[in-house]
């Protein structure tokens, strides 16, 4: 009979966020397995494939609780300021920190995050690894939760965590009820170098098409301005611009970025994807918790997607963190019933937000597009208004937990 490799908790999937809820609860003193499919060395490989993400200062802490924001040093760019416009008309509303005001937000390569995680995983012997590898067979019931690997290892945990992104089989596969749609539209990313600096601004252009969002990144080796780009498209017009050369789509990119940056050049490879929504009101099951992407994914428009899954990491560490000292089942229904209150309406309105800003910027016509500018002119002048919207970008608004402020759980 096969080993069995027990831990305080099973994590189902090896992402962003799945690596920083092990990190976080190895930083506190609870054990982890991660099992993924992914081959952790090609996920490090060398090379910049475009990805970024915007980390919001309250994540930015968290980070450096857990020593990950030393060893993102000079991988970060700032965001000191986002201007946004309808169109690239007048009746721009501009979000601009002060100077002792903490950054909007912080845009890093996706591959520095996952070398800073891998490093501080590295040397954090509370979490094991299995990856690559896959599931062959899962058993949740009242007693524990069980995962066989196909080499026929077995893992043992009293929860299971599951952070297995958008196409989750776990979660599916447990009964929960996805809401779901999807947008037609696609969204294209990739980076850029270009002429003008950036000076830490980053660009959010809403069209009836979409939106258009340019994000500065840190110059490269070469001292190269660089900034991201997620440009949002109709269903209909994603192959075109698929097919385009890289000349053709960096004039177009040019010519949709409105001279802001000036003459541009691809540093990335483009990726295209399909933008659709999907919220699962429940999170919490018998023995089994969803984070991250398995619970919800949001339109990119306001680069909240990641900072949503590793707020659901740092709520369920401190809820996880503080059972286990109290000596409680860690897959106990009223502890992560805790998880469901805290996460669980937080989770919904940033997804109704973002939801209702793709509809709202989407609709078509001159006298639509007006209200959309009068709107942004009321926020610009509303001082109140604008710092909430400030607190919302930084993540700081809300039942904060104490990773987020911070602070040790």
């Amino acid at each position: 009979m096969s080993e069995i490799l027990r831990s305080d908790v099973l994590i189902s999937g090896g992402g962003l966020v799945g690596q920083a809820l092990a990190l976080a609860l190895a930083h506190h003193g609870l054990t982890s397995q991660i099992v993924d499919p992914a081959d952790p060395v090609a996920t490090i490989a060398p090379g910049f494939d475009g990805r970024a993400s915007a980390i919001a200062s309250a994540t930015w802490q968290m980070f450096e609780v857990l020593g990950i924001a030393d060893r993102l040093s000079g991988h970060g760019c700032p965001i000191r300021a986002i201007r946004v416009s309808d169109g690239g008309q007048a009746g721009e509303l501009d979000f601009v920190t002060r100077d002792d005001d903490p950054a909007l937000g912080t845009m890093v390569e996706n591959r520095q995050l996952r070398l800073a995680l891998a490093a501080a995983l590295a040397d954090a012997p509370l979490v094991r690894l299995h990856m690559p590898a896959k599931v062959a067979a899962r058993t949740v019931d009242a007693h524990g939760t069980r995962l066989t690997l196909d080499d026929g290892t077995i893992l043992a945990a009293p929860l299971l965590i599951v952070a297995e992104g958008r196409r989750s089989p776990t979660r599916d596969a447990a009964g929960f009820s996805i809401a779901n749609w999807s947008y037609h539209h696609h969204a294209m990313i990739g980076a850029v170098a270009h002429d003008k600096s950036h000076d830490r601004v980053a660009h959010e252009i809403f069209f009836p098409s979409g939106p258009f969002a340019l994000l500065p990144l840190v110059d490269d080796e070469a001292g190269r301005h660089r900034s991201a780009f997620v440009w949002t498209v109709a269903e209909r017009d994603g192959p075109a611009f698929a097919k385009l050369g890289d000349r053709g789509f960096t004039a177009e990119l040019e010519k949709r970025a409105g001279g802001l940056l000036g003459a541009m050049e691809l540093v990335a490879p483009r990726m295209t994807y399909p933008l659709g929504f999907h919220h699962s009101a429940r999170i919490v099951g018998e023995r089994i918790v969803l984070v991250g992407d398995a619970a919800h994914g949001i339109h990119p428009i306001a680069g909240q997607g990641l900072n949503l899954g590793l707020r659901d990491v740092a709520a369920l560490a401190e809820v996880l963190v503080e059972g286990a000292r109290l000596g409680l089942d860690l897959g106990d229904a009223a502890l992560l019933a805790r998880y469901q209150r805290w996460r669980g309406l937080d989770n919904l309105m940033v997804s109704l937000a973002t939801d209702g800003l793709t509809r709202l910027f989407g609709i078509p016509g001159r006298a639509a597009s007006a209200v959309r500018r009068a709107g942004l002119g009321v926020v610009q002048r509303l001082p109140t208004l604008k710092r909430f919207f400030m607190d919302e970008a930084r993540g700081e608004a809300g039942d904060l937990p104490r990773l987020l402020a911070g602070a040790e759980i």
